[in-house]
């Protein structure tokens, strides 16, 4: 499996080799987020010991997990309404863009019956004219 990065990393002044298919880079930014909330437990309570640090440790990781994961959740929930609702409104453009053609097409029409029955008042001025004289 050569695919795999051997990654030599610090965690709580201790060293480790972790093996992973990730990319060197993103194995240390885990490391380092670790590290980073790890440090910031034994600085609160130095009386801790590591262990017990670092089941707190994972206990906090856990929960900005959960919390991601909600987030993600609500936002995922959130997208597919506004989604539903994009749709709606794709649905109801296009309803009211065939009605605007079905009345823009009746306008039409209508504009052509006004200009005959303009035609035909003329016709009929124009004879009552000849009429008269």
């Amino acid at each position: 499996m050569s695919d795999k990065n051997k990654v030599n990393i610090r965690i709580a002044g201790k060293d480790y080799t972790l093996v992973g298919r990730e990319p060197e880079e993103y194995i240390q930014r885990v490391a380092l987020y670790v590290d980073k909330k790890l440090n910031t437990i034994m600085k609160q309570n130095s009386k801790l010991s590591t262990s017990m640090a670092s089941v707190l440790t994972a206990i906090n990781i856990a929960d900005d997990y959960f919390k991601a994961r909600e987030s993600i959740d609500n936002l995922t929930k959130e997208l597919n309404t506004l989604r539903e609702e994009i749709q709606g409104l794709k649905d109801e453009n296009t309803s009211l863009t065939n009605e605007n053609a079905v009345l823009a097409n009746k306008n039409t029409n209508y504009q052509l019956q006004l200009a005959k029955r303009e035609a035909e008042l003329n016709e009929v001025r124009n004879s009552f004219k000849r009429e008269k004289r």
